[in-house]
């Protein structure tokens, strides 16, 4: 499975994709930077404190991330059965079951590692921005870093799952605007704000995405041998 891992990600030159995820990150850290200076222009404390700062960023990271999984899972399946192109890899003598699985393997890991990376990564910089130039009313604490670790990892794990959930809308009529569109839809109903709230602080709504998403994925290979490509 490693091996097959190794050969699709080589193939499809995921490489492209990292240097892809390190330019959203400098877009996101844009678009937190551009929220303290509006607010700062206008006169309002556009974010209270880092508590709500590390949130927002982990939310922008997690929408970001979901929909580039959409892209990957339309590169790497739904656009290999539009173009008839997954028939050449069928004929080779590798079960259809393990192809699709180690595809779908990447789809996870990737997200996942790329949404623990990116929060890092973020964080780190805003923080250290911040601090330099006073620009959230707040002393970041290590025990608010402590506390906010478990909440990374666990929105990290129920994203990758749920990253899953658009290839059900891409297998259907092998659609590549399908999939993307329905990881958009997906990013908009789970991580829209009202009053500083969003679906996603339900855990058993990540939770259950997650599962959904898994679920997708289970079914596409253990139905593989009954698709028509």
């Amino acid at each position: 499975m490693l091996n097959l891992m190794r050969l699709e990600m080589k193939k499809y030159h995921l490489g492209s994709y990292v240097k892809s995820a390190l330019f959203a990150n400098f877009i996101i850290l844009g678009f937190m930077f551009m929220i303290l200076f509006i607010s700062k222009v206008e006169g309002e404390v556009g974010i209270e404190n880092y508590e709500m700062a590390l949130s927002v960023i982990d939310s922008f990271v997690r929408a970001v991330f979901i929909i580039f999984a959409a892209t990957l899972i339309a590169k790497l399946i739904i656009g290999e059965y539009k173009f008839k192109t997954i028939t050449l890899a069928f004929m080779y003598p590798i079960s259809r079951k393990k192809l699709i699985a180690a595809k779908l393997a990447i789809v996870m890991l990737f997200t996942f590692s790329v949404i623990i990376v990116s929060n890092v990564l973020i964080t780190t910089i805003f923080c250290i921005v911040s601090d330099k130039f006073d620009l959230i009313p707040d002393i970041l604490s290590n025990t608010l870093i402590m506390q906010h670790i478990p909440s990374v990892l666990m929105n990290a794990i129920a994203a990758s799952g749920m990253a899953l959930i658009p290839l059900y809308f891409g297998m259907r009529k092998y659609s590549i605007p399908a999939t993307i569109i329905s990881s958009i839809l997906i990013v908009s109903v789970t991580s829209s704000n009202t009053g500083n709230f969003t679906l996603n602080d339900i855990i058993i709504i990540p939770i259950s995405l997650a599962i959904i998403g898994i679920s997708i994925a289970y079914l596409a290979i253990r139905n593989i041998e009954k698709v028509d490509v």
